[in-house]
């Protein structure tokens, strides 16, 4: 897809300043154990989209906050997201050999420094929040924003919606259990990206923090959709992961239950319902509304 220019460069400057802090928190590789610093830096660093983070620095943004204040919070929902994604992959999991574009992180290394990789990136993902000094939030805020990357990632978000999808693999459900899963499996971390940009912008309080938190309800289930669409009609050199694995594996898709064109549909129609959510607000939400569409539009 076109992106628009003032959003390209929006979207250029999130991704390069969750880069730098990712590699700054991130032990580095000649650390000991040094086999476990390199796993956990290869899966992390590189090649990602960094749809979380940039929903981090976006919300922000929509509620005056500087970068800078944003930089922990961006950091640490890509260091939950990496290690999800180091955890999906084995063969206990989805089994894949391959993410974003080159070989997973158990198939670089081995099983057991996946496993560890995971885990240590998690826990990280914590120590940002809990010792970063750029974070302009005061303490109650602070522990505001690890229980809810906490309450993200655990047996009622992300953990918990890898549970209903494995639960779901080969059986037919109907689309209330589909969006259900999904709402936890995608959109829990996507809805904490928006909590969190807003808690370190010091907008707890601010009355438009309901209409954020139902656009990012919106554009973590149109994502899923539109990844969905993807693994039926996209191609792997660009996705960079298996096309084709969901059906496969008979994974719970959303054109497996109703159709590619109905699938498409549902996932434009919860971006219109995302932009609906930011009428009361100025042009410093335009990143959000442009991200919005990025998330349909995207290839990969």
């Amino acid at each position: 897809m076109t992106l628009d220019p003032t959003f390209q460069v929006f979207l250029g400057d999130c991704r390069d300043r969750v880069e730098r802090a990712l590699d700054h928190w991130l032990p580095a590789a000649s650390t000991i154990p040094t086999r476990l610093h390199e796993a956990m830096r290869y899966a992390t660093l590189g090649d990602g989209k960094r749809v979380r983070p940039v929903l981090v620095y976006a919300a922000g943004h929509a509620l005056g906050a500087r970068p800078d204040c944003l930089d922990a919070a961006a950091c640490a929902v890509e260091l939950i997201h990496a290690y999800s994604l180091v955890h999906d992959d084995l063969p206990a999991m989805d089994d894949d050999d391959l993410r974003r574009g080159r070989a997973t992180c158990h198939k670089a290394f081995d099983e057991a420094t996946a496993i560890l990789a995971g885990d240590a990136l998690q826990t990280l993902a914590f120590k940002v929040l809990c010792e970063d000094n750029d974070l302009c939030v005061d303490r109650g805020s602070r522990l505001r924003m690890i229980d809810e990357m906490a309450h993200a990632a655990g047996s009622r978000g992300m953990a918990g919606g890898q549970a209903l999808d494995m639960d779901a693999t080969g059986r037919e459900i109907d689309l209330a259990h589909l969006e259900n899963l999904h709402i936890h499996k995608t959109g829990a971390l996507i809805l904490a990206s928006v909590r969190l940009g807003a808690l370190a912008a010091g907008a707890a309080t601010d009355p438009r923090m309901a209409a954020l938190e139902r656009y990012a309800k919106c554009i973590g289930l149109a994502f899923q959709v539109h990844d969905d669409v993807l693994d039926v009609e996209g191609d792997t050199s660009v996705l960079g992961k298996t096309r084709g694995k969901d059906a496969a594996a008979e994974k719970a898709t959303y054109p497996a239950l109703i159709g590619l064109d109905a699938a498409r549909e549902m996932a434009a129609q919860l971006v219109a319902e995302a932009m609906e959510n930011l009428g009361g607000f100025d042009e410093k939400a335009d990143p959000l509304r442009q991200l919005a569409h990025y998330i349909v539009g995207r290839k990969r």
